[in-house]
């Protein structure tokens, strides 16, 4: 029993030896893997009215009967010899970019390759398309944001943003600086407000004889603080910060919407595709899909994508958070769609 019970201490050891030695040359495989991408990431692009072509194809080729089928298979031939020879008339381009924002915004790192990628290459008579989807969040990664588009503007392109579901906040702030604004019916659009909130345990540190010290230089580097005892002088001036940024929002949306009623839409309240039509929040009221497919017909046009480089490391923690967010969406039957 001595030597089995000694053995096993040793075979654990020895598997704890191993399985170190085998993480340590994983992490350095995948540092070396990192340095050896040559960059961050890339540009993917796909034209989207070959895809739409292929579709309509098949659905034809389906439906029609035998004798319009062989007209259109010989239209559809003629086609394919005019653009291999390249006789076929140039049109202008449509560019189709999505951005879906968090609370940081951090899409914005995808956005800012994208437009730099498109304003390379796209003339005044293009467009820019930006399917956008945020619900708001930090000032100033919606602001960058903003700027971004802003460098189609100041290209003289057209820019046109589409929202299906929820521009709100930042959201709003980004779409506001489009030349159109399209929404679906029952997209959520507006939300020009400013909201800040910090929880404070001074009372419960206090209670538990816990000191806190908070050591600043200028009266008013922190104002209201998590730890600390807060003050209606910080409080005050806490409000009076968000009130600035609000009047910042307002002047921002006032200066690319001329049209809107300001002192109206910048209560904080969001409202549906058809009630932001009223209140001019929008344009018109219409699908991505739509638009897209009225794009196709008059333009060449492009989805443009900027894809990051991962390693394998990286792409092993996505593959693990993934399927650890599934087992949990399963578990608890999490509802996917509410409004928060």
């Amino acid at each position: 029993m001595d030597f089995i019970a000694e053995y096993g201490l040793f075979l654990a050891k020895a598997l704890t030896v191993v399985f170190s030695v085998l993480l340590i040359m994983f992490f350095f495989f995948a540092a070396n893997q990192r340095a050896k991408v040559g960059e961050e990431g890339r540009i993917e692009v796909k034209k989207l009215n070959e895809s739409l072509d292929s579709l309509t194809d098949s659905l034809k080729t389906a439906i029609l009967p035998i004798s319009a089928q062989k007209k259109e298979q010989k239209r559809q031939k003629k086609e394919r010899k005019m653009k291999a020879k390249g006789t076929e008339e140039e049109k202008s381009k449509a560019f189709i970019i999505d951005f879906k924002g968090d609370v940081q915004a951090s899409a914005v790192a995808s956005l800012r390759e994208e437009i730099t990628a498109v304003l390379a290459v796209a003339e005044e008579s293009d467009e820019v398309l930006v399917r956008l989807e945020s619900p708001g969040g930090v000032v100033h990664g919606y602001g960058l944001a903003a700027s971004q588009l802003k460098r189609v503007r100041n290209k003289n392109i057209r820019l046109t943003v589409s929202v299906d579901k929820v521009a709100a906040s930042g959201g709003y702030m980004m779409a506001c600086i489009a030349d159109n604004i399209i929404s679906a019916p029952f997209a959520l659009l507006g939300s020009i407000g400013v909201v800040a909130q910090i929880p404070n345990f001074h009372r419960l540190l206090k209670k538990n004889e816990v000191d806190f010290e908070l050591v600043t230089a200028g009266e008013y580097k922190r104002t209201l603080t998590v730890f600390g005892e807060n003050t209606e002088k910080g409080r005050e001036k806490f409000a009076e910060e968000l009130e600035d940024i609000h009047l910042l929002f307002k002047d921002f949306v006032s200066e690319n919407r001329p049209s809107v009623s300001i002192e109206e839409v910048a209560t904080g309240e969001a409202w549906f595709g058809t009630r932001a039509l009223e209140r001019k929040l929008v344009d018109e009221l219409k699908t991505s899909d739509e638009y897209i497919l009225e794009l196709c017909a008059e333009r060449d046009v492009f989805q443009v994508q900027y894809i990051q480089n991962k390693n394998r490391l990286d792409r092993f923690f996505e593959r693990l958070t993934r399927i650890g967010k599934n087992s949990f969406d399963e578990v608890n039957n999490l509802p996917q769609n509410f409004i928060r």
